[in-house]
């Protein structure tokens, strides 16, 4: 674990900032955020702030304005083309979507379905694409889509930052040995994946 942490933090901290803006800004513009969940790279830039001295505010803002940009380019590409957009998208990503969820979403909650489907990746590819097709004001989906990827960006990268700090506590205060660590991460995924394949069925 501390070889892959020293690797992340050897990176030069304006390719960590640059994939911080990236990850997230193709999220919904370009369906990627399907694939790859902007989640990752935002903890990595956290933890990379906390053992390179890379400054955490640096962090958040690269994050909340690619997820702002990337998600104002959902909505506009729904308010040009409405969901026939996701028509185009590859069957590997399509057979993931939950367009229906996200409809209902955006026409019970309106701009408050922005905020929260910023916190599901599924949710944060398809609300702002819904959002535009559904006709929603350009002012309301700014202010809650600024308001979502502010607030996703700062917990996000803290958790990251946070993270990192607990880790290196535990294993010099504790004695927590990296492969005890691994063994508890690796009992918590399985965890989650078997929980989401026991709600999907």
């Amino acid at each position: 674990m501390d070889r892959v942490l020293a690797g992340i933090a050897a990176l030069p901290p304006l390719v960590v900032l640059a994939l911080v803006f990236l990850l997230p800004a193709l999220e919904s513009s370009t369906l990627l955020g399907l694939l790859i969940p902007g989640e990752t790279v935002v903890l990595v830039g956290g933890v990379v702030a906390h053992l390179s001295g890379l400054p955490l505010w640096a962090v958040i803002v690269a994050a909340a304005v690619g997820a702002c940009l990337g998600d104002q380019v959902g909505y506009l590409l729904g308010r040009r083309y409405g969901p026939g957009v996701l028509a185009r998208a590859p069957a590997v990503l399509r057979r993931r979507l939950d367009l229906n969820r996200a409809r209902r979403l955006v026409a019970d909650r309106g701009a408050v379905a922005v905020v929260i489907g910023r916190w599901v990746a599924v949710l944060r590819v398809l609300v702002p694409l819904m959002s535009g097709a559904s006709g929603m004001r350009r002012s309301t989906f700014g202010w809650a889509n600024v308001t979502g990827g502010l607030l996703w960006a700062v917990a996000v990268a803290t958790l990251g930052y946070l993270g990192s700090a607990s880790y290196r506590y535990l294993e010099r205060e504790l004695g927590i040995g990296t492969y005890t660590l691994l063994a508890v991460i690796v009992v918590l995924a399985l965890l989650a994946f078997w929980r989401h394949r026991r709600r999907a069925h």
